[in-house]
């Protein structure tokens, strides 16, 4: 029987002394039994695949709010391209693997309505400020369940480290790094992910034209989405043989680099996404300070003597965890006037 224990003498076998081993995690905040069956890193990614948040991501955006379109990404499919990604590398270069799954798919648990728009918006009201990968680790420690979902260490601070959201990939200045070899795999497949998938679904909406490219960038790395990707991992794998580190080389870093900035100024920060961008900002900062004016309103109420402080995190936390349509219906039945019957 292939249980716990003899896939923990596997990993101490066949995986590259760089990967982080099941046996030696630093453990969970609870200490808890371990599973006859199941890993440490196993027992996280099921945890995270069962929970209430994981669900939620179906209906947040990744870039386009609320999208129509049966084909847009949203913030769940997301999750699971970056999990396909960084699974290939680590099976390529003999790192953990399940670990590099728990943490692909709790990176964006906290993510709010509305993508990027939703957390800029709360990170201006709220006087603590906000940043998703901050709040995916508040969901999966406090919020989800009753006390969180108790995961080990390794996998929460590979949830907290995982955003590159404006420094360049692999930048050795950037300010936070994960302490393991599968977190920074996930970092890096999360930008692999999401730049070529928003192309996909910017030239769907019109945004752009596939000629609008960096020709140089196409001419490197591929000039259809798998051929990018197929690129980038070989790449990265290519070069981060029997390392410490995930490297890429030069020119391939150049050109990703070159296609990110692309999309940062002619989709993420563009005219065509401006207008509905300002309509969501609008909404998640109503309902902040709606909820802090009337904190009677949540679902479960603070009690009357609860500090500003308190309802402001209540608020943060509530908006955070809304889903595009929550979020929608929500404004509605508190902004809009409801006609008589």
């Amino acid at each position: 029987m292939f249980d716990r224990l003899s896939q923990e003498e596997f990993e101490e076998g066949f995986l590259s002394p760089w990967a982080s081993k099941s046996r030696n995690s630093k453990g969970r905040i609870k200490k808890e039994q371990p599973c006859p069956l199941r890993t440490e890193f196993q027992r996280d990614r099921d945890r995270i695949i069962h929970s209430k948040a994981f669900r939620r991501l179906k209906h947040k955006t990744q870039v386009f709010i609320a999208p129509f379109g049966d084909h847009y990404r949203t913030r769940i499919t997301h999750t699971l391209e970056v999990s396909q990604i960084a699974r290939t590398i680590a099976r390529s270069l003999r790192l953990n693997e399940d670990l590099v799954e728990a943490i692909a798919l709790g990176h964006d648990l906290g993510h709010t309505p509305f993508g990027h728009t939703g957390e800029d918006a709360l990170n201006d009201v709220h006087s603590k400020g906000f940043r998703h990968n901050e709040q995916s680790l508040r969901v999966v420690e406090k919020l989800e369940g009753k006390g969180g979902l108790n995961l080990t260490w390794e996998v929460r601070d590979g949830i907290l480290n995982h955003s590159l959201d404006k420094e360049k990939v692999l930048d050795p200045e950037t300010e936070s790094h994960p302490h393991t070899l599968e977190g920074e795999m996930v970092r890096v497949a999360d930008c692999v992910a999401y730049v070529n998938h928003d192309i996909d679904d910017a030239i769907r909406a019109g945004i752009i034209k596939e000629s609008d490219l960096p020709r140089r960038s196409l001419e490197t790395l591929g000039r259809i989405h798998r051929e990018r990707i197929d690129t980038l991992v070989q790449d990265i794998v290519r070069r981060s043989w029997d390392k410490a580190h995930l490297e890429m080389s030069q020119e391939i870093l150049a050109s990703f680099n070159e296609l990110r900035d692309f999309m940062y100024e002619e989709v993420y920060l563009s005219q065509s996404l401006g207008a509905e961008t300002r309509k969501a900002y609008r909404i998640v900062t109503d309902l902040y300070e709606f909820y802090l004016e009337n904190p009677h309103s949540f679902p479960d109420a603070p009690r009357k003597d609860g500090s500003p402080e308190e309802i402001g995190r209540l608020a943060v936390d509530y908006i955070a965890g809304m889903t595009d349509q929550y979020a929608l219906n929500i404004y509605r039945d508190k902004f809009l006037p409801k006609g008589w019957g």
